[in-house]
């Protein structure tokens, strides 16, 4: 059996891949550690690049785009390592990350998860551990208008854990999907990934079932990659409906409580989503504008 499987899951994702791979190769014994690239049906030739120049890779082509979790599921399936790591196709890697993961899963049986600390691109800190989401985490996440208008404040800070160095390893209650490292055997255990998590909060969702199962979700930074945060993140009206149905379905599995605060919270889901929507859209339409008044003159 391999140590590591490594696996990626891409979907359009043609102008990172490359540069995903190549660090990976430059940074990763091949001997040790496999990699597995499931391609969600990608119209852009990334599973085509991926074919033709990186024969090394096990290429998994998806007839359809099931989701992030889906994929990621096919890519385990696809895999034979005693520890799988699942990495975003925007992540490159300057050191080998992977060895210190496996390191630690092997020396602590109890832990179910351990992630490396992540950078952005200029390398500054990316913070990539939270605590779990509650009621609060609406006004105080990382994209909220509070966390920008008052980013020291007590909760945001609590939250995001930007009180914590981020140079010490630490347990944590869920770590960015990213970049992380699990055992096969823990996988098996909690049933894979929630295919139900089409792209967001598939990550939370798999280390609160981690912790439910007795497993320590940890944070290790003496692996390091970096991560191109707003390559995966853009705000389409795709994105932000795939979000905001994530966030329901993840209160729907561990937050619920009754038919009236189920209901109040369901309807402040869907409120804010139709509010993003709308700012969306009205950006979109100021921005054609505005494109069309500069070609005009």
């Amino acid at each position: 059996m391999t140590e590591v499987s490594a696996v990626i899951v891409t979907y359009n994702s043609r102008e990172v891949i490359a540069g995903c791979l190549d660090s990976f190769a430059s940074h990763t014994s091949r001997e040790a550690c496999e990699v597995v690239v499931v391609d969600n049906c990608s119209a852009d030739g990334s599973a085509e690049l991926v074919a033709a120049d990186y024969p090394w890779v096990r290429l998994v082509r998806s007839p359809r785009n099931a989701g992030l979790s889906a994929g990621w599921n096919a890519g385990v399936a696809a895999s034979s390592g005693e520890f799988v790591a699942v990495i975003n196709p925007d992540v490159r890697f300057e050191t080998d990350a992977m060895s210190p993961l496996a390191v630690y899963l092997r020396a602590h049986a109890d832990a179910g998860v351990v992630a490396p600390k992540l950078l952005n691109d200029d390398g500054t800190l990316q913070l990539s551990c939270r605590a779990f989401p509650g009621y609060a985490t609406v006004l105080f996440n990382r994209y909220s208008l509070l966390t920008r208008l008052l980013p020291g404040n007590r909760r945001s800070r609590d939250y995001l854990m930007s009180d914590f160095d981020h140079a010490s390893v630490r347990d944590v209650d869920w770590v960015s999907g990213a970049a992380l490292m699990f055992p096969r055997r823990v996988f098996d255990e909690l049933g894979g990934w929630d295919a139900g998590f089409f792209l967001f909060n598939e990550d939370v969702d798999f280390c609160r079932r981690a912790h439910d199962a007795g497993y320590r979700v940890v944070y290790d930074p003496e692996a390091v990659v970096y991560h191109r945060i707003g390559i995966s993140e853009a705000a389409s009206a795709r994105i932000i409906i795939e979000r905001h149905r994530s966030i329901w379905r993840y209160y729907r599995k561990h937050l619920r409580q009754n038919v009236i605060v189920d209901a109040l919270t369901a309807a402040g889901i869907a409120a804010r989503c139709g509010v993003l929507l709308i700012v969306g859209a009205a950006r979109w339409r100021l921005g054609k504008a505005a494109s069309k008044r500069r070609s005009a003159g």
